[in-house]
């Protein structure tokens, strides 16, 4: 007879709980991922509820500023590998499941009040594809930040290849989605990525004061300066993820891919092949 294991309150307490958590205090609006368990990697269960929360988020007038973090030591690992690396989007063919990974993230672009992503932990993949949706970034100076996907076989998406060229340079850029190295808070401050890097403990602390005195600033015109910069810079990132999909569907298609998600679960080094 097999024996049911009991499942840790800890653990039983976090199930029960909503995998996403908003507030506001004042004018200062706080959005986390709540499964720190599980890393906060994008599971079904929490993209489903980012999307829920963010209609009543965009129709807060009162809201100023948006902090967005991760709740325990990991902002978000992205994909969850045993969850799968697509959902379903506006169809069934293999790109549109590819989109409907990202599209809950890409809606934070409807947000018209500067976004503050509070990196609390390691951000990776689709994790870190989020960070670059938000206006400003504060980092944890110790922990790992990186689009991997090239070491797993796939294609970047949620507009990454789009975004970060323009962040950070071409020439960085590629290093970085050509190797998948993932880089620590302290580079990612000098390189332009991050406003600032600091030690764990203070991340947070660090993006409510800088949202305190976003806030205390005239919100139409604070607003209006977000859309101006967007428009300027030509910041067409949905468009972007759109292109992205059908590659990075391609991509999954491939014995590279199968391998490298094999490697990322079984915890080795993954042996590409070419196909």
């Amino acid at each position: 007879m097999s024996e049911t294991k009991a499942i840790p309150k800890a653990k039983l307490k976090a199930m029960n709980e909503p995998p996403i958590l908003y507030s506001r205090e004042g004018h200062i609006g706080l959005l986390e991922l709540n499964r720190p368990e599980g890393r906060n990697a994008m599971t079904p269960e929490l993209l489903d509820a980012f999307a829920e929360t963010l209609p009543s988020i965009r129709a807060d007038r009162e809201l100023r500023v948006l902090i967005i973090t991760g709740r325990g030591s990991c902002f978000s690992a992205g994909a969850d590998f045993k969850a799968g690396v697509q959902r379903e989007g506006g169809g069934g063919l293999p790109h549109e499941r590819s989109y409907g990974m990202y599209e809950p993230f890409l809606g934070v672009l409807d947000i018209d009040v500067p976004i503050i992503g509070a990196l609390n932990g390691h951000a990776v993949g689709g994790g870190f594809g989020l960070t670059l949706l938000t206006d400003i970034r504060i980092g944890n100076r110790e922990a790992k930040y990186g689009a991997n996907f090239a070491r797993i076989g796939l294609h970047s998406g949620l507009g990454i290849s789009y975004l970060l060229p323009r962040l950070i340079g071409i020439s960085k850029a590629s290093e970085l989605l050509f190797t998948g190295r993932l880089i620590q808070g302290e580079e990612a401050e000098r390189i332009g990525l991050f406003s600032k890097a600091v030690a764990p403990e203070a991340v947070l602390d660090e993006a409510r004061a800088l949202a305190e005195e976003i806030a205390s600033a005239a919100p139409l015109a604070v607003r209006a300066m977000k859309a101006t910069m967007r428009r300027m810079n030509g910041l067409r990132i949905k468009e972007a993820a759109a292109i992205e999909a059908p590659i990075q569907a391609e991509t999954l298609a491939t014995e590279d891919a199968k391998e490298g998600m094999n490697a990322i679960l079984e915890k080795r080094a993954p042996k590409f092949k070419g196909r």
